[in-house]
């Protein structure tokens, strides 16, 4: 298991319009000698807030992205607020308590998170424009002072790895989408693998 120091709760929603940003994220944080949490890798009965809670315990930073907050196309039309809410838990969690917990914001366009959660002005939004690139420009911004600084080239490099790997992991596990826990364990590893033999970097 991971030294909890280096890990990083991923607020992101699982969906197939959203596989490239996934993957990206997954391969940035890597890169950046994090290791990349989420609550669809832990198994078992426990209900699905007891893991959000648990897992924000346990990571001393987290990234939210809400770029999928829009209504979705099947009826009725209805907004998520799954990522908002979470992030919501996160805050709460960061000002309760005596651990240290950093948030990001992630969004993909620009002053959209302001005007659907006002509660958020006056905090910095890093703004992706929905590209695996600008996700990997936004975490050079957003972790600068992390030991590991892989470049935007490095980091592209794990995810066509990761791309190229995907089919194969899947089908290793039998998983039916990329949002299954074996997967993003697998993921993950790979990731990691990749950053190594790349030099981008893992710590």
């Amino acid at each position: 298991m991971a030294h909890p120091a280096l890990s990083i709760f991923l607020n992101i929603p699982y969906d197939y319009e959203f596989s490239d940003l996934y993957l990206a994220y997954i391969a940035g944080t890597t890169c950046f000698g994090l290791v990349p949490r989420a609550t669809l890798e832990i198994p078992g009965g426990q209900r699905r807030l007891d893991r959000i809670l648990a897992l924000i315990r346990t990571c001393p930073y987290s990234l939210h992205d809400l770029s999928r907050v829009e209504l979705d196309r099947r009826r009725p039309a209805t907004p998520r607020f799954n990522m908002p809410f979470e992030l919501g838990l996160t805050v709460a969690w960061e000002r309760i308590s005596r651990a240290k917990h950093t948030w990001f914001v992630f969004e993909s366009k620009p002053q959209r998170a302001e005007k659907s959660l006002s509660d958020l002005k006056g905090s910095d939004i890093y703004i992706h424009n929905g590209k695996p690139r600008g996700v990997f420009r936004e975490l050079c911004n957003a972790f600068v002072r992390l030991r590991s600084q892989p470049t935007v080239g490095g980091m592209e490099r794990v995810l066509d790895g990761l791309v190229k790997h995907l089919p194969d992991l899947r089908s290793q596990s039998g998983a039916s989408s990329p949002f299954e826990a074996r997967v993003f364990k697998e993921l993950v590893l790979a990731a990691r693998a990749l950053a190594r033999v790349d030099g981008s970097e893992w710590q």
